[in-house]
C-alpha cells in the first residue's frame, strides 16, 4: 500500500498559510449570507415553540448524519430523544439512550451551543472521549481522548480491499501534532481577518488534514465547522444541517477534500465546494421548516378533539412524511395494535374529518390527512 510521490499539503514550505481567491468566492459569500438571512428571518415569525421543533429536527438530523457519513447508524428516535430532553423540548414519551448516542449529542450541542467558548486540546479531548465511551471504535482498542501517536504506522485514509487499498490521504506524523494543533488553536480562537463562512470552510479543512485522533477526526472536524458558523451568525441554535448535507453530496465530499490535500495551499476549489454544500443545506431546512410549521399548523387546528396514543404516533409519522400510503394494515404495524382496532382508530378520524380516503382505487383503501386551514 503505497502513496507514490503525491506530495500532501502539509509538507508545503508554505504549510498552514492558507490562501484563496477572495474575489471569486464573494458571490458565493453573499448568497449563502443572503440565504442564512432568509431562513433566521422566516424563523424569527414562527415563534418560540415552533423554533424550538425545528431546531431539534435540524439538530436530530445532525447528529443522525455526522455519524452516518462514518458509516454508524443510530437510532433517530433515541437521538431525538436525547437532544428533546437537553433542550427541555417536550416531545411526549422520550425513547431510552445509550452511551454512545448521548456522546455523539453532547459533542454537537457543546460545539454549537458554546460556540464562544475556547477551542482547546481539552475540549476536543472531552468530544473524543464522549464519542468513544468504551475505549473501543468497533472491535479495534484506540486512543481516547489523546492524540494518536502512530504505532502502528502512518495515519492513512485508504479504500480498497486489503492488500489492494488505495490511499488518498496521509496525515502528518505525530510527532508534529503538538506545534501543529497549537497553531490551529491559536487561530480558531482569535480573530483572523478570514469572513466567517470563510473561517468555518477552512476550520473544518485544517482539522481534517491534520487528523489527530486515531478515530472520529471527521465527527470532530465537522462539529468545529458548525461552531464557527455558530460563531459567525451569532446563534447557539442550529436551523440547518450541513453534515446533512454533506451526506447526501458524500462522494463529491470525498473527491473534493482528496484533491484540495493533494494540491497547494490555495484551497479557493476547496471553499468554493463548502460555500455552495452549505447553500443547499440552508435550502434544505427551508423544506424541513415547511413539514414544522405544518405539523404546528394541523395540531392547533384540531387542539379540541382528543386523540387515543395511537393515533398521536401515526397521524406525527404522516406529518413527517410517511413511505408509501397508509392503510389499516401499515397503521396497524405502526402503532402494534390489531387490524380491528386499527380500523376503529381510522374510522373515528374519517367520521371527525381528521383523514379522509386518498382518491384513485386500489386494492387496498388508502388514507391521508385532511387539509388543515392556514
Amino acid at each position: 500500500m503505497s502513496s507514490g510521490d503525491c506530495t500532501y499539503i502539509w509538507q508545503a514550505d508554505d504549510w498552514p498559510n492558507w490562501r484563496f481567491d477572495l474575489g471569486a468566492l464573494t458571490g458565493a459569500i453573499a448568497e449563502t449570507s443572503h440565504a442564512q438571512g432568509a431562513l433566521m428571518g422566516r424563523l424569527t415569525d414562527v415563534g418560540m415553540v415552533l423554533r424550538d421543533q425545528a431546531s431539534l429536527a435540524m439538530l436530530t438530523q445532525d447528529v443522525v448524519k455526522t455519524s452516518e457519513i462514518e458509516g454508524e447508524h443510530l437510532d433517530v428516535q433515541s437521538v431525538r430523544s436525547s437532544i428533546a430532553r437537553r433542550l427541555g423540548v417536550d416531545v411526549g414519551a422520550l425513547a431510552p439512550v445509550d452511551r454512545h448516542v448521548e456522546g455523539v449529542v453532547e459533542m454537537v450541542l457543546d460545539a454549537t451551543g458554546n460556540c464562544h467558548a475556547p477551542v482547546t486540546r481539552e475540549r476536543l479531548f472531552g468530544w473524543h472521549a464522549a464519542l468513544f465511551p468504551t475505549g473501543y471504535s468497533g472491535l479495534a482498542r484506540i486512543r481516547v481522548g489523546s492524540w494518536r501517536d502512530d504505532a502502528t504506522g502512518p495515519m492513512q485514509v485508504a479504500s480498497g480491499p486489503v492488500g489492494r487499498q488505495k490511499v488518498h490521504f496521509q496525515a502528518p506524523p505525530s510527532h508534529r501534532l503538538g506545534a501543529d494543533t497549537d497553531c490551529f488553536f491559536d487561530w480558531i480562537n482569535r480573530t483572523s481577518g478570514e469572513p466567517s463562512l470563510i473561517k468555518a470552510g477552512l476550520g473544518h479543512l485544517w482539522f481534517v488534514t491534520l487528523h489527530p485522533f486515531d478515530d472520529g477526526n471527521g465527527r470532530i472536524a465537522r462539529a468545529i465547522g458548525d461552531l464557527l458558523l455558530a460563531r459567525g451568525d451569532g446563534s447557539g441554535q442550529r436551523y440547518y444541517s450541513l453534515s446533512a448535507q454533506i451526506q447526501r453530496e458524500r462522494k463529491a465530499y470525498y473527491d473534493i477534500l482528496e484533491r484540495t490535500q493533494r494540491r497547494s495551499m490555495d484551497v479557493t476549489e476547496w471553499l468554493i465546494w463548502f460555500l455552495g454544500a452549505l447553500h443547499r443545506a440552508i435550502d434544505q431546512a427551508q423544506q424541513t421548516l415547511d413539514v414544522v410549521l405544518a405539523k404546528g399548523r394541523f395540531w392547533q387546528h384540531w387542539a379540541g378533539l382528543p386523540f387515543n396514543a395511537r393515533q398521536v404516533k401515526v397521524l406525527n409519522k404522516l406529518l413527517d412524511g410517511l413511505e408509501g400510503k397508509l392503510t389499516s394494515s401499515k397503521w396497524a404495524a405502526m402503532a402494534k395494535c390489531s387490524a380491528d382496532t386499527a380500523l376503529r382508530d381510522i374510522n373515528d378520524l374519517l367520521a371527525r374529518g381528521v383523514l379522509r380516503q386518498a382518491n384513485g382505487g386500489g386494492r387496498s383503501t388508502s388514507y391521508v390527512l385532511t387539509d388543515a386551514p392556514r
